[in-house]
């Protein structure tokens, strides 16, 4: 395909030039599709949609490592001599870290997919491999900023997986996003309890060493799949729905056998060889979705070879209108004159528009309560005198539960949204009055109510992300999505900072100093501030409940905003109702 300079134009380049509002001439010319042009069945599958959209499932199961720091946060505690406010600010930087992610969506904005994964892959290594060293005393003790780096590091290099594997996927598929979302985000929910059995598997019980697993193997999933993850011209599959709902069989198979590998790792002593037969079942069950693929891919090149007669392929024509600078406005000018609900915003208008900040708002106070509550999971249950091997289930329960929370919120939104346009935001306001019951469960225990409590905050927790995801690229379009998405979480981190270090660490260490009181001691002759009981958390969790309920108030504001907006076609442009928009991408649709 060339254009009027007489320049090869590829295939893939056309639909952006499509959209700047260039005038596009299509003429015929006859290009030979024989034998020698066709790539080999392997190689088809590996460029395919199907098998880029696996390789995303991969890298995504391996991006959920901040989900962990409840079960190695206690070995940085107990080997550096922190304090739980100083443990509570490494996980505000964690936080940071995981949910920052304006960085990585401006750099995919102008690099392509593989440069931003492989960018993530560096920084997961050496943020997590850093910590490894400090805490087995490999180095000398980090000071406690550096400690902060290093962790920040380590959980920034999700979002740049994130921003490779999940945008390009939603852009792969933009009438299924809300599943999509569902999908890779219950892999990265299920990704703290993966690597769990995995690391049982080849360290054994050595928190230290999970540290080291999180280090170099995400960071080697991003490396092998990097060239496979990548945008590709969107193509509606009449099973399309079906072949999701087949990876999500899988996926469910895969969060139940965890949970009761969980369970039973908890009552039963397993060995070392039980260990690597149940991480063996589960990385078996993570390359099922390889062979659906594979099938999808295989159904796609049989109907490509069916036609061996030459086809004739689009010669493009590219002519630029002439430009008036007097009447161009700058982008600074069109921030306040915004399109409507739907159509792509720039990225200072979305920022900038109520809708966004009503969700910043409601993303504050529901995702920085339910990571306040996650990250401080290890402590709450040492509190409440469980045992370490039984606070290891909670986080285990919490991340199935996180997987499964995702799955939900992503089908079954998408479903009614279809069925009946339910919207978005009224799923997420239920779900932030469900999280209000978890975290109350801890603020007031009772025997077996961490076990409930867990699965709630888990499963609400997860649900928050999908449509905090998808509300964002329905509202303000696809065009921007990588830097938009990423700006959308910059509440969660603000809110883990103020919620876990400014309230619920302080509370926790005052109630601390209350129990050494009593037994005549004072800070500086225990190496670690530790409190038993259930009043260590009751204060702060009360108030997490508490803000947790005003965002679900805040979340109402926009379902009132946006419900004429849902109840329309909200894909409708996907599907190329115009005529000669239609006619346009069906002469571009054929494959060289």
């Amino acid at each position: 395909m060339t254009n009027s300079h007489g320049q090869r134009v590829p295939y893939f380049c056309v639909p952006t030039t499509l959209k700047t509002g260039k005038m596009v001439t299509i003429t015929g010319a006859t290009a030979a599709s024989g034998g020698g042009h066709r790539l080999s069945f392997a190689v088809h599958v590996i460029r395919g949609r199907w098998f880029s959209l696996f390789a995303s499932f991969l890298v995504m199961a391996g991006a959920g490592a901040t989900y962990l720091f409840g079960v190695y946060s206690k070995e940085i505690k107990s080997t550096l001599g922190y304090d739980q406010t100083t443990l509570n600010l490494l996980g505000f930087f964690k936080d940071l870290g995981a949910n920052v992610g304006v960085l990585s969506g401006l750099i995919a904005e102008i690099t392509p997919t593989w440069f931003v994964l492989l960018i993530g892959s560096a920084m997961n290594f050496a943020g997590y491999f850093m910590i490894w060293l400090a805490v087995t005393g490999k180095i000398p003790k980090p000071r406690i900023w550096q400690m902060c780096i290093y962790i920040c590091l380590g959980a920034n290099s999700q979002n740049f997986a994130n921003t490779g594997a999940l945008v390009t996927s939603v852009r792969n598929f933009p009438e299924s996003r809300g599943i999509m979302l569902g999908l890779l985000k219950g892999f990265t929910g299920l990704s703290g309890a993966i690597l769990t059995q995995i690391y049982l598997a080849v360290y054994g019980n050595d928190s230290k060493a999970l540290i080291l697993l999180i280090a170099w193997l995400p960071a080697a999933l991003s490396v092998v799949f990097v060239y496979t993850i990548r945008a590709m011209r969107v193509v509606r599959q009449t099973n399309e729905v079906n072949v999701f709902y087949q990876f999500l069989y899988v996926s469910i198979v895969l969060a139940i056998f965890i949970m009761v590998m969980t369970v039973l790792q908890k009552v039963v002593n397993f060995s070392q060889a039980a260990y690597a037969g149940s991480a063996t079942v589960v990385c078996a069950l993570l390359f099922v979705p390889l062979f659906i693929a594979i099938r999808e891919e295989s159904i796609i090149w049989s109907d490509q070879n069916k036609n061996q007669n030459p086809i004739t392929a689009p010669q493009i024509t590219v002519e630029k209108p002439e430009k008036n600078p007097e009447t161009t406005p700058s982008c600074f000018e069109k921030i306040f004159d915004k399109p409507e609900r739907g159509q792509d915003y720039t990225i200072l208008q979305a920022l900038l528009s109520t809708d966004m900040l009503v969700l910043f708002l409601a993303t504050f106070c529901g995702l920085g309560s339910s990571l306040t509550a996650v990250d401080n999971l290890g402590q709450i249950g040492e509190s409440l005198g469980y045992p370490t091997k039984t606070i290891k289930s909670f986080v285990s329960l919490l991340s199935i539960w996180n997987y499964f929370g995702r799955i939900f919120s992503g089908f079954v939104s998408e479903n009614l949204l279809a069925k009946y346009k339910f919207p978005r935001p009224l799923m997420m306001t239920l779900v932030l009055f469900l999280s209000c019951i978890g975290l109350l469960l801890i603020a007031f225990p009772f025997q077996g109510s961490v076990y409930i409590a867990s699965v709630i905050i888990g499963f609400s927790f997860g649900a928050q992300l999908p449509l905090i995801f998808a509300i964002i690229s329905e509202i303000f379009g696809l065009k921007y999505y990588s830097t938009l998405f990423n700006c959308g979480q910059l509440a969660s981190p603000l809110g883990s900072y103020i919620l876990n270090v400014k309230v619920t660490g302080p509370l926790y260490d005052r109630e601390a100093l209350k129990e050494l009181a009593k037994k005549g001691m004072t800070r500086s002759s225990v190496k670690e501030l530790t409190c038993i009981g259930a009043r260590c958390y009751r204060l702060a969790f009360v108030i997490l409940a508490s803000i947790t309920f005003f965002g679900a108030l805040v979340s109402l504001i926009l379902v009132v905003r946006t419900r004429e907006f849902y109840k329309g076609d909200i894909y409708k442009k996907f599907r190329g109702d115009d005529d000669e928009e239609t006619e346009t991408e069906m002469a571009l649709s054929i494959r060289k």
